[in-house]
């Protein structure tokens, strides 16, 4: 894929809200190693202005609508997203822009390297002299960095969970971004990313654990309440604001509600889907936690 073009991703209707989600090397044809969204943009307002030299994006618009231009050297495309279940796929080497932000928009954007100020062109006329270059290139997968990350058999307590303070870049005329970087600002590698939108207000969602996976759950839009319950202890938080996440490790009991109208549930999660890892019953999930902490 060494164009940019428009992919549909899985639109699971429910009546307590839509989840669409992307994963690694399946809806997107590279490996997350960077996620960041963008928030608090003005109306009519623009962002970007930049080419690649080695990352690739996917870009989302989970809240309200932009348009995202794209310039191979040669040819420009512009693409207008306004239905979070599809995304903009942009590969490396390409000059992007984001603009025609509606009121309360929500960018977001998976990346496929960590921040490296060098692989940025931020100046246009330097990008069209290094373009002709980008012509005929691969697009290559970065390698995923496994040092210091955790582990999904380690024995977990409502303790184990908490609040994250996001790397948090703010601009009065251009709107706030926040950024996540595997194995740095979250201890695990995200390789799924799903999110909860289209929910009507005061609904409840969850009810489930995992037995593996971690995740780093924030209110990208709106508001609403998670509480955690590791078998005898529970613990309510309430998310509403972008630029803090709620790590959950695995074992923890977890519900979704309160949801303020319209919200948007962003969710980083360490591993793929698989249903083999879920506990939908509580019951089950109470006997699971007696077993595992007995061995």
């Amino acid at each position: 894929m060494n164009y940019p073009q428009i992919i549909q991703l899985p639109k699971i209707l429910d009546d307590r809200g839509n989840l669409s989600f992307f994963e690694n090397d399946n809806n997107i044809p590279f490996v997350i190693q960077r996620v960041h969204w963008i928030y608090d943009v003005p109306g009519g307002e623009t962002r970007g202005g930049v080419a690649y030299r080695e990352t690739e994006e996917f870009i989302v618009a989970m809240s309200g609508s932009f348009d995202v231009l794209v310039d191979d050297g040669v040819q420009q495309y512009k693409f207008s997203l306004n239905r979070s279940y599809m995304g903009v796929y942009v590969p490396k080497g390409m000059w992007r822009m984001i603009d025609n932000f509606s009121t309360n928009s929500v960018a977001v954007i998976a990346a496929s390297t960590h921040y490296d100020p060098s692989d940025a062109i931020r100046d246009y006329n330097e990008f069209k002299v290094e373009s002709l270059k980008f012509k005929g290139e691969e697009t290559s997968s970065a390698n995923i960095s496994t040092s210091n990350l955790a582990c999904g058999c380690e024995k977990h307590n409502i303790s184990d969970c908490y609040i994250v303070e996001l790397d948090r870049h703010h601009s009065v005329r251009k709107g706030d971004i926040c950024v996540v970087e595997n194995g740095e600002t979250i201890p695990f590698n995200t390789k799924r990313i799903y999110y909860l939108y289209d929910v009507p207000g005061g609904v409840s969602r969850g009810g489930h654990a995992h037995k593996s996976l971690y995740q780093l759950i924030i209110a990208a839009s709106g508001c609403f309440t998670v509480t955690l319950d590791d078998g005898c202890v529970k613990q309510a938080f309430v998310l509403n604001r972008p630029y803090q996440g709620l790590l959950v490790k695995p074992g923890i009991w977890r519900e979704l509600d309160d949801f303020s109208s319209g919200s948007v549930c962003l969710v980083l999660a360490s591993e793929k889907y698989d249903e083999a890892d879920y506990i939908r019953s509580y019951e089950e999930f109470k006997e699971w936690r007696v077993k595992e902490l007995t061995h």
